[in-house]
């Protein structure tokens, strides 16, 4: 496996993990799969920032971690939110610690404060990762999404960067 930061070539194989996530998951609250502009559009943005990396498994992509802005307003532009996502069957290999070692570690290097983390509240396999790098567990707010006919909790974690 290595880890390395995205580059525009990447978009394809981002945007069928993320649409795979959409289709199939509750890690991303949307049922609305992401067009080829948009992907590349919101991989540049990540690009613009130096806040996008993959996994490569075998010369292909088998996973993606990035990290924005968890607000637009300027008061909270020392916190960002990550997401970290692995191809299906890709599970288990340890690719989304590698990529949150990258993120975490980019983040810091950008001088950012707190990363945060919202988490469906089911997905423990997403909360025990974030566990094992030291967020904490700083609420649950019920209900506050709905996809595949039922009602969501999001879970936020949160991580000091400095």
């Amino acid at each position: 496996m290595r880890i390395r930061p995205a580059h525009p070539d990447d978009v394809e194989a981002v945007r069928a993990i993320r649409n795979h996530a959409i289709e199939h998951s509750t890690a991303l609250w949307t049922r609305t799969l992401q067009t080829p502009a948009e992907s590349t559009a919101w991989l540049a943005a990540h690009l613009a920032r130096g806040s996008a990396f993959v996994a490569e498994v075998d010369g292909e992509v088998a996973g993606f971690a990035v990290y924005g802005p968890w607000r637009e307003l300027d008061g909270y532009r020392h916190t960002v939110e990550n997401s970290v996502y692995v191809r299906e069957g890709c599970h288990g290999l340890g690719i989304g610690s590698a990529l949150m070692t990258a993120l975490i570690a980019a983040a810091r290097q950008a001088g950012h404060h707190v990363m945060i983390a919202g988490i469906e509240a089911g997905n423990t396999a997403s909360i025990r990762l974030h566990e094992g790098f030291g967020f904490r567990h700083v609420g649950t707010m019920p209900e506050v999404g709905t996809k595949f006919g039922r009602w969501l909790d999001l879970t936020l974690m949160q991580l000091p960067l400095t």
